[in-house]
């Protein structure tokens, strides 16, 4: 008895797992045959989690700190758009068109906003720019030696970091009482 019960409670979280949500629909709705549109979509989902992130946050928050070893949120925004921008370059083949460390060298609410809007604007050109055909283009990686990677590799990176850096200003934003924009999005469906 206790084996059908478990196999019949199985059955049914195996079809709510399958629907589990992205903030902007479902997982399918990103996913498609085409390498270039599906990073394209996660990208986009996670580019707008981050701009209205940094938006959302108080400016009196950003010195925030969860613990002393971390970085402040301001800090976390600031590493955020110095990799935008890095990664983003090198899979455009060019030179990283920012020479502000934003991590270490800005504080303020209103130029990290700034920064971030626009480190992802510059990344929104590039990612629009990959196509399945150029996927796959070996770009040359900044740093010793003649490392290479694929043009699409870097770019699945770079979602890969805003992801999980995303995860910590969640955390963030939660122990500040506030509600992340990917979940006030969910959450009003």
């Amino acid at each position: 008895m206790l084996r059908t019960v478990t196999f019949i409670l199985c059955l049914t979280a195996i079809p709510a797992a399958a629907r589990a949500q992205t903030s902007d629909g479902l997982f399918s709705d990103a996913l498609s045959p085409s390498l270039a549109n599906s990073i394209k979509s996660m990208h986009a989902t996670v580019r707008r989690d981050l701009a209205e992130a940094a938006e959302a946050m108080p400016a009196g928050e950003y010195a925030f700190k969860p613990t002393p070893q971390v970085r402040s949120f301001a800090e976390l925004v600031g590493h955020v758009i110095n990799a935008n921008y890095f990664f983003c370059s090198q899979a455009a083949g060019e030179r990283m068109p920012n020479a502000i460390n934003f991590e270490k060298a800005v504080s303020d609410k209103a130029a990290l906003v700034k920064g971030m809007t626009d480190s992802l604007a510059y990344c929104d050109q590039v990612y629009a720019a990959t196509t399945d055909a150029n996927f796959a283009d070996l770009v040359k990686l900044a740093g010793p030696g003649d490392h290479q990677t694929g043009r699409g590799a870097v770019l699945l990176f770079n979602t890969t970091h805003n992801n999980e850096h995303y995860g910590n200003i969640v955390v963030y934003m939660r122990l500040k009482g506030h509600v992340p924009p990917s979940s006030a999005r969910v959450a009003s469906k």
